[in-house]
């Protein structure tokens, strides 16, 4: 009798449950695609601050204890250097995928054509590294500052006389791609050939970018590098980290293990210092916390978002059911007169909302899915992943809001009298 009565509800209503189950879609739809999303920005957002520069930089530990102690630029006069052919141990740590650029810097102080000083520094552009795990890597200027408009062409590693110049620099000294320009240390001349002009809108417009080899031979020390900018994918700081930023030292033995092998930006730099001889890697805060706190925004914005989704819904869905119930109080009273008890007549209506919300639920739900993958790539121009906690989630959300939604038309229900039904008033 209970399946009948219930069958025959749902057949006889369609309309009404038609639009009950469109709204639980919508609102399912909305869950589903923020939600997703919320679980897979993390990284999308890591990829692309990582396209504005790094967020780790390695130096010699003489140079950053004077910079800390007389906040004087360490690339100044600066007697101790990192060893470049230590540069690939940075991708043999634990956090090795974490780690998606980095490039080797070395600014020399030099004397151009026009006897002004200016700094050249050396690095790689795109540069092939083979690693002792046997693996290889291809990195350099060229991927960490993908932001800079390059007029010309990249250096190629190789190239024993080419160089990319500053746009200021370039405009002030009127030199444009292909002229020479002659630069002098301690009395030698070397010719450099401009193979590009860059616009980074910062102090680097003035100077000039060289292979790595260059610099060494201007500084007459081959085999060196005064910095190293490393980009890596990292997790937003907790207490934990900054913990453990301020001194390893003072964590638990399970708290180390954790922040260890957790991908915090001080994490991966403590790693870096311990494969790379004398060295001192500290995060960019300024990068690394605007990670955080855009991450964390972005994350409550698309949790507001839901939560405004499914109060919607749930205030249309408790207008429609009970407007459903008022249109059915005849019925409801003919069954109270029969003997009905109200408990019964609650589990038939909530059962039958209960199907309506599950079809529009899975509607919704496959939507949100669609949706979700449409936001990823006009956002971030990838797929979401698809994360199975989400379905859980979206289910519990919409039955609540379904069961929520009831309430009113329940109350409705109970306080309903069969002799005033029946009787018209």
């Amino acid at each position: 009798m209970f399946v009948r009565m219930l069958w025959g509800a749902l057949t006889r209503r369609g309309n009404r449950h038609a639009m009950i189950a469109l709204t639980v879609a919508l609102g399912a739809c909305v869950a589903t695609s923020m939600l997703s999303v919320m679980f897979d920005v993390g990284d999308k957002v890591n990829q692309e601050l990582k396209s504005y520069g790094a967020n780790i930089v390695v130096r010699p530990q003489g140079s950053a204890v004077l910079e800390d102690l007389y906040g004087t630029d360490s690339t100044m006069g600066q007697s101790s250097y990192l060893r470049e052919n230590e540069l690939g141990k940075i991708k043999t740590i634990f956090w090795t995928y974490n780690i998606l650029d980095f490039t080797p810097l070395l600014p020399v102080t030099v004397t151009d054509d026009s006897d002004d000083h200016v700094t050249v520094t050396g690095t790689w552009f795109d540069h092939h590294l083979a690693l002792e795990t046997g693996e290889s890597v291809t990195t350099g200027l060229d991927k960490l500052r993908g932001w800079w408009s390059l007029e010309g062409q990249w250096v190629g590693d190789d190239d024993p006389n080419g160089a990319v110049i500053g746009s200021r620099y370039a405009s002030v000294r009127h030199v444009s791609i292909g002229d020479t320009i002659h630069v002098r240390r301690n009395g030698e001349p070397i010719a450099l050939v401009v193979r590009g002009i860059f616009t980074s809108g910062d102090e680097a417009d003035e100077q000039i970018y060289v292979p790595l080899a260059i610099a060494q031979n201007l500084l007459g020390q081959p085999g060196v590098v005064s910095s190293v900018e490393v980009s890596a994918l990292t997790t937003p700081d907790n207490d934990l980290a900054r913990k453990a930023a301020k001194n390893p030292n003072s964590l638990s033995v399970t708290e180390r293990e954790t922040w260890y092998c957790t991908a915090y930006v001080s994490s991966i730099a403590y790693q870096i210092e311990e494969v790379m001889t004398d060295s001192v890697a500290r995060p960019v805060r300024q990068v690394a916390e605007s990670e955080g706190t855009i991450l964390e925004k972005t994350q409550l914005l698309m949790v507001l978002v839901t939560v405004l989704a499914l109060v919607a819904s749930a205030l249309a869905i408790a207008n429609l059911v009970t407007a459903n119930v008022m249109e059915r109080s005849s019925e409801i009273g003919l069954m109270k007169a029969v003997g009905a008890r109200g408990r019964s007549i609650i589990a038939l209506f909530l059962t039958e909302i209960v199907v309506v919300g599950l079809v529009g639920g899975l509607v919704g739900y496959a939507a949100g899915l669609g949706v979700a993958q449409l936001i990823g790539l006009m956002v971030f121009r990838s797929s979401i992943a698809f994360a199975p906690v989400v379905a859980a989630l979206v289910a519990v959300l919409v039955a609540l809001v379904v069961l929520g939604a009831s309430i009113p038309a329940i109350r409705y229900l109970l306080r309903l009298n069969a002799a005033e039904v029946l009787h018209g008033r």
